[in-house]
């Protein structure tokens, strides 16, 4: 049941996901955008389900599902390295910090406030 519940998660969250780099015309601040959002939702969920306030299929559906189908590494290491291709070095570095101070804050305030 497990995997039908992640593979529904995930079937949203990547159309979701397709949805935002094609409003940000496929340019790393939709990327950037939806790991943060992401990030503060998983943050959000994980807390719930930490105090057992949201159960195992919500947190496989939501947390797992939607929540990894959404966020997306391999698209921000392959956009932070075609920035470093070509030779836009602050911007990688910009992209690479904000992008892991962002989304560490916002889950830090999240799972403290909730």
């Amino acid at each position: 049941m497990n995997i039908i519940l992640v593979a529904i998660g995930g079937f949203f969250g990547s159309i979701l996901r397709y949805h935002i780099s094609i409003k940000a015309n496929k340019h790393l601040i939709g990327t950037w955008i939806a790991n943060m959002l992401g990030s503060a939702l998983l943050g959000f969920l994980y807390r719930l389900h930490f105090t057992n306030t949201l159960s195992d299929w919500s947190w496989m559906l939501l947390g797992v599902g939607f929540c990894g189908a959404f966020t997306t590494f391999s698209t921000f290491g392959n956009e932070t390295l075609l920035l470093v291709l070509n030779k836009k070095y602050k911007h990688a570095i910009t992209y690479v910090i904000s992008s892991l101070v962002v989304s560490f804050l916002l889950v830090s305030v999240i799972f403290i406030a909730v």
